[in-house]
């Protein structure tokens, strides 16, 4: 076999072996909705609900921040056992006179508005989130992003799941995308966040009981907050950071989909891909730390995620990019492989798995199940989930970056609309 050759093969085998995971992620998650489907949820008895802290961090969140307390006033949950403490976190914008207007207007209500400046703030969302816990006194702590719109029972569901399992060291909601009809990319994104994002994480709950904290909507037990020191302010994905942490403390992190809050997901690429490179970097940022953990037998529970995460952003990337330059090459007459039509073929049966499965995974959802999902899909395959590889190699350069000179965590703002 030629070099092109044995590359290919390799670059085919770990293609496949990444979507198989993910195939019986989908058909593990599927399993669990529909159980979820048949079960009672757990109940909060009313008159015992714990009092508990939400938390907004916000940086220039004007246009959206006054629909997002207003929203978490209006919870189906006692007024007088819980707090929202909002962190106006070095704005420049009019949020501190919304949030001003906001507080006048609910002053029997206990809304807190924490206002930073550019020096002890402006640092990052684990810097805001270490400032508001300093403020709270809620024995459960509740985290949504300054754009989002819980539904009602949102922070019931969540409450109702900690206090009803000692094991729990948090429980987390899932967000909907709020504008996914404004475009084609924000349909994109609603198919992915409902996919990739609440159906492996279902699926990882159902095999291995694990799950990662997302941003927003969620809650942990004040305990741990106090005995890990806080978020990392190093780290820009707090959430997977902490979820790596808790487990590491011998606590569970319980999927409760019944949770729903809607967020307002990007609506232009460049928007997006700034986001999302973020993400990414956050992310490599919290493999690069955990790594030791792999070699560590108390860290056994975790494996699965650290080597699943290991796989997407270095394994999967490299393989695609290669095998398609391979291709290409091959195609334009540069380099000469005698498995290029296999290739070719597993290409082809890689499509249709991955628009089987993600069709599936939408009909768990109301209002999702739509034909016109599966050109959707497709055409998501190959132009979306392309520009992913691009966002992940960004990210793994914008990391290294913040290595060599050592640079500060800080906010990314994504822009609103």
């Amino acid at each position: 076999m030629t070099i092109p050759d044995i590359l290919m093969v390799i670059c085919v085998l770990c293609i496949w072996s990444l979507l198989l995971v993910n195939v019986v992620l989908i058909i593990a998650g599927y399993f669990y909705y529909m159980k979820l489907e048949g079960e009672k949820p757990p109940e909060l008895p009313l008159g015992e609900e714990p009092f508990v802290s939400i938390m907004v961090p916000a940086h220039n969140e004007g246009k959206v921040i006054v629909k997002t307390v207003e929203s978490l006033l209006a919870l189906d949950y006692p007024h007088d056992r819980y707090e929202i403490i909002v962190i106006n976190d070095n704005s420049s914008d009019n949020s501190s006179a919304l949030l001003g207007q906001l507080q006048q207007k609910h002053q029997s209500r206990n809304l807190i508005i924490i206002n930073t400046d550019n020096v002890i703030g402006g640092k990052g969302k684990s810097n805001a989130l270490n400032i508001g816990f300093e403020r709270s006194r809620g024995e459960l702590i509740a985290i949504y992003d300054a754009d989002n719109t819980p539904e009602r029972t949102a922070l019931r569901y969540l409450v109702a799941e900690i206090v009803n399992d000692a094991k729990l060291g948090a429980v987390i909601g899932k967000f909907r995308t709020r504008n996914r009809d404004q475009n084609l990319l924000t349909r994109f994104i609603n198919i992915e966040t409902l996919s990739f994002q609440w159906m492996a994480q279902a699926g990882r709950w159902k095999l291995f009981k694990l799950c990662t904290i997302p941003g927003t909507n969620f809650i942990m037990r004040r305990s741990i907050v106090e005995e890990i020191g806080g978020w990392d302010t190093k780290a820009i994905a707090e959430d997977t950071e902490i979820s790596f942490r808790i487990y590491m403390m011998g606590y569970r992190i319980k999927f409760q989909p019944k949770s729903v809050t809607w967020e307002q997901e990007p609506q232009t690429v460049k928007v997006w891909f700034k986001q999302r490179t973020r993400w990414a970097k956050g992310n490599i940022y919290v493999i690069v730390k955990n790594i030791p953990l792999l070699f560590k037998p108390e860290a056994r529970k975790i494996r699965f995620d650290i080597l699943y995460l290991l796989s997407i952003y270095f394994l999967l990337v490299t393989s695609l990019l290669t095998s398609d330059a391979l291709l290409v090459l091959h195609a334009l007459g540069y380099v000469h492989t005698t498995i290029a039509g296999l290739g070719f073929y597993l290409w082809l049966l890689a499509i249709t798995l991955f628009v089987v499965g993600t069709f599936v995974t939408l009909i768990t959802e109301k209002g999702e199940m739509r034909l016109s999902n599966l050109a959707i899909i497709l055409l998501m395959y190959v132009t979306y989930c392309q520009l992913w590889m691009l966002v992940a190699a960004n990210g793994m350069y914008q990391y290294l970056k913040d290595v060599i000179f050592k640079r500060e965590a800080k906010w990314y703002k994504t822009e609103r609309f």
